[in-house]
């Protein structure tokens, strides 16, 4: 094998595939996400929209992504990454828009799940395409390259939604009220979900015509280049079958895959229910107007930023990945813990969220990394999006759960404290798993 051409090979496909994956999951992630956001003037419009509401509404959206999840994810396997990517998005950029249209709490359930099931398979999607691209000591890497899209969409919501999210509204500016007239008789927060919606329809029309499935099928790849890479990852697909070969039915039910998705369900509600509910919560606590308590969910959002482009780094130089999945989510742990007790002083408050934001998804570049360790083709697509749809469950029980609690008891620290138990469940679970305590080191040479 050519190792310059493998070299120049992997270095195309960081620059030419990963801007296109990062911009398309900064969209979804924004779609999935803004009624954070909106929620803050939302329930002025549809007063029976309280924290309860919104908390079991935002977490529906995982009972439809559970549905679709592993097909999805095995279409992407079997099929084509780009032509499932392209519906994907077309379909949930049409009825991310459709919720500002919304007037009653059925109607908000009955779209959050429809959205789900538009999104299914996209998340585990990708992370099988990029087994379709990087050999193993580029994933991680990859991986938190393409997962900084969280963050990224964290920091830019609040921006550009600001820059809408005031007509409709009443707000008080140095003890003076002004008052906002609706657009084109829409209120702030229905063109937050309209304006992030149509870029959804764009980019997922473009994508058949930009996202190649293979290294085959990239002109931008010269044959050499192409057969390079086509080697190394049919290589490295048959060291690990070699190893041990699992049919999907059998990685579906394999106790690991299940611990990983149990895993994944803590996080994800640790994470879904601090970030649904930050906003509110900083307004509760500290008397912000909409607008500043949305734009301080950006300062989280740098931390989690940097974090997983560490965590990404580190855990491919040293091909270690239990500790580096484990470890963020302890520190996760500790911020949900302490932030009750830092009630009334401003800044502290900040560190705490700003740390467990940081340790929820800090973690998730070594932790989908794991998989692929013991499980190749089908089953590994199939076991990826097992563990995606079955642990992003948690999207629903922790946007819930804290809604519920906050309306039981018109307090939040409940509510935190069972966020930082669950994240503690994950992390004593992924160091328990006997996979991948450290990895044959990769071949030499870095793109």
């Amino acid at each position: 094998m050519n190792d310059d051409a493998l070299t120049r090979a992997r270095s195309k496909a960081f620059l030419r595939l990963l801007p296109i994956l990062v911009l398309c999951y900064i969209i979804a992630y924004v779609d999935r996400n803004n009624v954070g956001i909106a929620k803050l003037t939302m329930k002025d419009d549809l007063p029976a929209f309280n924290d309860q509401v919104f908390g079991f509404g935002i977490g529906v959206f995982f009972w439809g992504y559970l549905l679709l999840e592993v097909p999805g994810t095995i279409l992407v396997e079997r099929w084509s990454a780009r032509k499932w990517i392209c519906r994907i998005m077309v379909t949930w950029g049409f009825i991310a828009a459709m919720t500002a249209f919304v007037k009653t709490p059925m109607q908000f359930y009955g779209i959050r799940f429809l959205l789900g099931l538009a999104e299914a398979g996209f998340f585990p999607g990708v992370i099988v395409y990029m087994t379709h691209w990087f050999p193993k000591q580029d994933r991680a890497r990859a991986l938190a390259t393409f997962l900084i899209s969280s963050p990224i969409a964290m920091m830019l919501s609040p921006i550009i939604s600001q820059t809408v999210q005031h007509f409709g509204t009443t707000v008080t500016l140095n003890g003076v009220e002004v008052t906002y007239p609706p657009l084109l008789g829409l209120q702030g927060w229905q063109w937050i979900f309209i304006m992030w919606g149509i870029p959804a329809v764009v980019l997922g029309a473009m994508v058949p015509f930009i996202l190649p499935d293979r290294p085959k099928d990239a002109k931008w790849l010269t044959p050499e280049e192409q057969d390079a890479l086509e080697t190394t990852l049919e290589e490295e697909k048959k060291m690990v079958g070699a190893k041990k070969h699992i049919s999907l039915a059998k990685a579906l039910t394999n106790p690991v895959v299940l611990l990983l998705a149990l895993a994944y369900f803590g996080t994800t509600a640790a994470n879904y229910g601090v970030e649904t509910f930050l906003p509110s919560i900083l307004k509760d606590w500290y008397k912000l107007t909409p607008s500043q308590a949305g734009l301080l969910t950006i300062l989280p959002a740098i931390i989690v930023l940097m974090g997983q482009l560490l965590i990404g780094w580190s855990s491919d130089r040293n091909q270690e990945r239990r500790w580096h999945a484990s470890l963020p989510i302890l520190l996760g742990v500790l911020g949900f813990a302490l932030a009750p007790w830092t009630h009334g002083h401003f800044v502290l408050t900040m560190a705490c969220f700003m740390m467990a934001a940081g340790g929820m998804k800090s973690y998730m570049p070594a932790f989908w990394t794991l998989p692929n360790l013991f499980l190749t083709s089908t089953a590994a697509a199939g076991s990826i999006g097992l563990i995606n749809s079955l642990g992003n469950l948690g999207g629903f029980v922790g946007p819930s759960v804290l809604g519920y609690i906050k309306e039981s008891t018109h307090s939040y620290d409940i509510g935190l404290y069972t966020l930082s138990f669950l994240g503690m469940t994950s992390a004593v679970i992924i160091l328990s798993l006997r996979i991948a305590k450290k990895q044959n080191q990769p071949p030499s040479g870095t793109p």
